[in-house]
C-alpha cells in the first residue's frame, strides 16, 4: 500500500486535471459530448489504480486533507457572486426547479422498488438504489445504511449503499454533457455565441473593465477565507438548535451576505471574474480529488441485478432531465444548463453538477440563473425533501412488515463523525438519520459506525 502526503495529493490531482484537459481536447468523443476534464482525468487514474490493485495488489491512498476545504472554498465563491436581485428574482425558477426534483425522488424510489421486486430483491435494496444513494450521494447513503443495519437487520447496506452512490457519482459526471448539448441545440445560445467558441468564465459575465492582478487575487482569497471561517463558525453556533444547517450552506450564505452587504454601504465591490477563476480552481482541484480517489473495485460487490436498476435509473434520469427538468424550466439555454446540472446532483452530487454546467457554459456561454438556482437546490432544499419523500416510502407496507412499528417511526439521531455532516435541522431530526450537509462528499469506503445484527434481509452481494 502507498500513501500520498498533502502535498504529494495536491501533485497528483493538477495532473490529473491536466490529464484531463489533454484527453477533452484529443478525444472527439469526449469534447463533442462536453465531459468534464476533472471527470474524464479522474476516472482514468482511478481505472489506471483499479488495474493496479487487480494485477499486483498495489493500493494508493490519497491524503485528503485539502479536500473539504477546496469544495467550501467553492461554495463561497457561489456566495460571493450572487447578487440580492438576481437572487429575489429567481424566486420563482427555485420554486420550479423544486417542485421538478421532488418528482424525480419520487420516481427513483418507485423504480427503485418496483425493479427490486421484479428481480425478488428486498425492497430495501430498491430504496439504496434510489433517492437515498443517488439524489442523495454517498453522506446520506451512508447514514441511511446505518439505519438499516441496526432496525432493518440489513448486514451489507453500507456496501450496497456505497456501491450504489460511487455508480452514481461516475455516471452523473457523464451524462450530463450528452443531454445538455442535445437540449442546447434545440435552444437559444447566449448572445448568439457560436458552438465553438469558449466563454472564459464559467458562471459570470467578466468585468472586462478590470484585471486581475496579484493585489486583486489576494483581496478575493481573504473574502474567502473571510467566508470559510465565519461560515464554520455560524455553522457550530447552528448546531443541535432548529436552524442547524450544513457548513457549506453557512459558507454559501455568508459569501451573499459579505458580497451585497460590502457593495451597498459601498466599501468594496466584489471582483466577480477574479472570485470565478479562484471558485474554478478549487471546484476543479476538489473533483480531482474525489474522482482519482474512487475504490472502483467496490462497483465488483454490486451483483447482475442492482446493476441492472442502476443501469435503468441512469436512463430515466437522462430522458428526465429532457422531457421534464427542460420543458419545465422554459426549454431556453438556462433550462439545458439547469438540466446539465440537474443529471449531475440527480445521480451524484452538487459539485459533480456544477462542473457539469461548467462544461456547457464554457463552451456555449454563461447561465448566471443556473449557477444560482442549482446551488440552492441541490446543495440544500433536496436534502431535506429527500428526507420526507424516503420518511414517507417507508411508511409503506412492504417496508412495515420488516421490523416493529417503533423503529420504524423513531429512528436513532445520526452519530457525527469527521466525514459524515451533521444534520440540517433538529426538527427533522424525527424523520431520518441525517438531512442536511450530506451533498458534501463522502469518500467511499469511508469507515462507518455500525453494528452487526443476527438478521440478514439478504445474503452479502
Amino acid at each position: 500500500m502507498f500513501h500520498l502526503d498533502t502535498l504529494a495529493t495536491l501533485v497528483a490531482a493538477t495532473l490529473t486535471l491536466l490529464l484531463g484537459r489533454k484527453l477533452v481536447h484529443s478525444v472527439s468523443f469526449l469534447k463533442k459530448y462536453t465531459i468534464p476534464e476533472p471527470v474524464a482525468g479522474g476516472l482514468l487514474v482511478a481505472l489506471a489504480l483499479l488495474v493496479l490493485k487487480k494485477s499486483m495488489g498495489w493500493e494508493v491512498n490519497f491524503d485528503m486533507s485539502l479536500r473539504d476545504p477546496l469544495m467550501l472554498a467553492f461554495f463561497a465563491t457561489i456566495g460571493l457572486n450572487a447578487n440580492i436581485a438576481s437572487l429575489r428574482a429567481g424566486g420563482r425558477v427555485v420554486g420550479i426547479f423544486l417542485i421538478v426534483v421532488v418528482g424525480l425522488l419520487v420516481m427513483q424510489n418507485a423504480i427503485g422498488i418496483g425493479m427490486a421486486s421484479l428481480l425478488g430483491l428486498d425492497p430495501l435494496m430498491g430504496l439504496l438504489a434510489g433517492s437515498i444513494t443517488l439524489s442523495g450521494g454517498h453522506g446520506t447513503g451512508a447514514a441511511w445504511s446505518k439505519l438499516f443495519i441496526e432496525r432493518y437487520g440489513f448486514t451489507n447496506a453500507t456496501e450496497v449503499a456505497m456501491a450504489c452512490a460511487t455508480f452514481g457519482l461516475v455516471l452523473g459526471g457523464l451524462i450530463g454533457g450528452p443531454v445538455a448539448r442535445y437540449l442546447v441545440k434545440h435552444s437559444t445560445t447566449p448572445n448568439g455565441i457560436p458552438d465553438d467558441q469558449e466563454v472564459p468564465t464559467a458562471f459570470e459575465k467578466p468585468d472586462v473593465g478590470r484585471m486581475i492582478t496579484s493585489l486583486v487575487l489576494i483581496e478575493t482569497i481573504a473574502l474567502i477565507a473571510i467566508c470559510l471561517t465565519v461560515g464554520k463558525i455560524v455553522a457550530q453556533l447552528l448546531a443541535g438548535t432548529a436552524f442547524e444547517l450544513p457548513t457549506f450552506v453557512c459558507v454559501l450564505f455568508v459569501g451573499v451576505i459579505l458580497s451585497n452587504g460590502l457593495s451597498m454601504m459601498g466599501f468594496y465591490r466584489v471582483f466577480e471574474r477574479a472570485v470565478s477563476v479562484l471558485g474554478n480552481v478549487s471546484l476543479s482541484l476538489f473533483l480531482a480529488m474525489a474522482l482519482m480517489g474512487l475504490k472502483l473495485w467496490e462497483l465488483a460487490s454490486l451483483a447482475l441485478p442492482m446493476l441492472a436498476i442502476l443501469v435503468v435509473q441512469t436512463i430515466f434520469m437522462a430522458l428526465y432531465a429532457i422531457f421534464v427538468t427542460w420543458r419545465m424550466m422554459g426549454k431556453n439555454y438556462d433550462a439545458a444548463v439547469l438540466a446539465a446540472g440537474h443529471c449531475g446532483f440527480g445521480l451524484g452530487a452538487t459539485p459533480t453538477a456544477i462542473a457539469n454546467m461548467q462544461a456547457i457554459t464554457e463552451r456555449f456561454g454563461p447561465s448566471h440563473m443556473a449557477f444560482l438556482v442549482v446551488p440552492m437546490v441541490g446543495a440544500f432544499f433536496i436534502d431535506i425533501v429527500n428526507a420526507l419523500v424516503i420518511k414517507l416510502y417507508l411508511m409503506l407496507p412492504i417496508f412495515c412488515g420488516l421490523t416493529d412499528e417503533a423503529a420504524v417511526f423513531s429512528p436513532p439521531p445520526f452519530t457525527h463523525s469527521s466525514n459524515v455532516p451533521s444534520p440540517a435541522s433538529s426538527v427533522l431530526s424525527g424523520l431520518l438519520p441525517v438531512v442536511g450537509n450530506v451533498r458534501e462528499y463522502v469518500a467511499p469506503g469511508a469507515e462507518l459506525p455500525g453494528s452487526s445484527p443476527d438478521r440478514a434481509v439478504n445474503p452479502p452481494l
